[in-house]
Formats: structure tokens, sequence, C-alpha cells
């Protein structure tokens, strides 16, 4: 299987590079960030527990998430591999998805990093925010969950590289142009 985490700050473009990979690769998309909205508007107890993370730019607990995508790998049947988006964020949950991999005898194929600069970043993440209606989508939360990145996730970076896996990737221009960016690194792999 082809297991591929992408990671970037918020508004790096994770979302949208990952709909093209699982597109053309046949990959299944995992994002955590549509699973946790999808359960906020149902409004399940899962849901509501995840909001009160959420709304404060907050992480969920690594347990929890890792429990949600241990029941997502039990039922893989037939999928060609998973594009991670969104997860891992943290040093503990990078860890912890190897482990869950590892029950599966699967691993992390490769780790694409977008590399985005911070004020457009923000202004990405604004624009989404008047565009999409996210309430997440405003200043102060968009403020707090790049402090939380950058505290948390970006560790993330040397726990990868250190494995031989993690792969940066120019996040700013046009979509395409990025995506083949990304192509150029999938293919080899699979080649």
């Amino acid at each position: 299987m082809l297991n591929i985490v992408i990671f970037g700050a918020p508004g790096s473009g994770k979302g949208t590079q990952s709909v093209k990979l699982s597109e053309k690769y046949g990959l299944e998309h995992v994002s955590t960030g549509d699973m946790l909205r999808a359960e906020i508007e149902a409004n399940t107890e899962f849901g509501q527990k995840a909001d009160s993370y959420i709304s404060k730019g907050h992480l969920i607990p690594d347990e929890v998430m890792i429990e949600k995508l241990d029941d997502l790998m039990r039922k893989k049947n037939g999928v060609k591999g998973f594009i991670f988006d969104g997860f891992p964020r943290t040093l503990a949950q990078g860890k912890a998805l190897d482990e869950m991999l590892e029950k599966y005898d699967e691993k992390v194929s490769v780790v694409l990093s977008l590399e985005v600069e911070e004020e457009e970043l923000v202004n990405r993440i604004l624009k989404r925010g008047e565009i999409s209606g996210r309430s997440d989508d405003n200043r102060e939360t968009v403020e707090s969950r790049l402090n939380v990145y950058r505290n948390q996730t970006e560790p993330l970076k040397s726990f990868y590289n250190e494995r031989f896996k993690l792969v940066r990737i120019p996040g700013q221009g046009s979509i395409d142009d990025i995506f083949d960016s990304i192509s150029t690194v999938i293919d080899r792999i699979i080649a």
C-alpha cells in the first residue's frame, strides 16, 4: 500500500492536494478535519467533545484520533493506500500512527511537507473563511492554530526527516504546479 502523510500549516493546501492525489492514484483520502467537522455538524457526542477543543484552536487528544483511524484501517478492504491529511499533528501522534500501521504490516511511504510563508497562510485562511463560512477561519483562531502548529506540529519535520520520509514541496504558486511537484515525488516512489 501507498500511505502518504500530507503535512503543512493550516491553509497550506493539504486538503486541495489530497483530493487531487486521491483521484490520480486511487487512494483513500482521510481528512481528520472533514471527519471532525462532520461529527460536529451531526452533533454527535464525539462531535461535541471535538468542538470544545477546535473552537479554541486546540488539537483533539491523541488517543481519540488514533482510535478513529484504527477503526478506518480495520475496514481497509481493497484500498490501494491512504492519504493522511491533518494527521499526525504531534510527535506522539506520529509515533502512534507508525505503531498503528505496523499492526497492519503497513508503514508511512512518504511525508509531503507543503512549505508556505506565514503571511500567505493567514491570507488564504481568512479568504477561505469568507467563501465557505467556516466559523473557525477567523483571525483569532487562525493565529492560535498557527501557534499550535509551530509548537506542536513542526517538530514532526525532524521526526520524519530522520526516518528519510520527509519531502519538502514548495506550497506557493498555482495548484497545478504544486501538484506536478507532488506527482513527480509519488511517481518516483511507485516506480
